[in-house]
């Protein structure tokens, strides 16, 4: 599936065309591996084709490792709202505040629409949004909309648009824990404690993890 998206779209990465005698190319395996002095990390293939399916099949997709590590976030929140509606306990509400009909109409028409992907993304994000809000008690549902909305969430993520859930490994836990300390330095350089901004990262760095700062926020690379 990321081969076919990789030739469909007409790639750029970091805002310049994608060439061999530029050095400024990547193979997909490079993308998913790490191995590339492009991307701080490696992603998930569900990820990447995430990300591709951000850009409609017959424009330009530029890639970059900022664009990559937003999808990456923005897949996991979609997965969360998965997650909340399958864990949910439904408040008994007399009505609906969201139209889930009307929303998948938006939907089908997105993907008649010569299979707009991006703009059925931002509608699957509208659902998202509300979702958050259901769980917070600010929304309510109805048990045969809350099914139907379950249903055709399920149905335009994994069957529509070809995602995959992703299997939590050690590495996803520990990049999880990583980010975590990252936050917290932050807010202690934020707090002017750099002794601890400081330990934090001496004591990472005597465990092979360094800590990049950049414009874009702070990364890490093992060693």
């Amino acid at each position: 599936p990321v081969n076919y998206w990789m030739h469909a779209n007409m790639l750029t990465m970091n805002g310049q065309r994608m060439s061999k005698s530029t050095g400024n190319y990547i193979l997909p395996a490079e993308l998913m591996s790490g191995e590339n002095e492009f991307f701080d990390k490696a992603f998930h293939p569900t990820v990447v084709r995430f990300n591709f399916l951000q850009a409609h099949y017959r424009s330009v997709l530029d890639i970059s490792n900022e664009a990559m590590i937003a999808s990456e976030k923005g897949y996991q929140k979609l997965m969360e709202a998965i997650k909340i509606l399958e864990n949910i306990e439904l408040p008994k509400s007399e009505n609906s505040t969201f139209d889930v009909s009307a929303w998948k109409l938006k939907c089908d028409d997105a993907l008649k629409d010569d299979f707009n992907s991006p703009i059925l993304i931002a509608h699957l994000f509208e659902a998202v949004s509300y979702i958050f809000k259901l769980k917070e008690g600010k929304e309510t549902l109805v048990e045969k909309d809350f099914n139907q909305l379950k249903g055709d969430l399920n149905t335009f993520v994994f069957e529509v648009l070809g995602l995959q859930k992703i299997e939590e490994s050690n590495n996803a836990k520990l990049d999880q824990t990583l980010q975590v300390l990252i936050e917290l330095r932050n807010q202690a350089r934020k707090a002017k404690n750099f002794e601890l901004s400081d330990q934090i990262r001496d004591r990472l760095l005597d465990e092979g993890i360094e800590l990049k700062d950049g414009r874009d926020g702070t990364s890490y690379s093992i060693n």
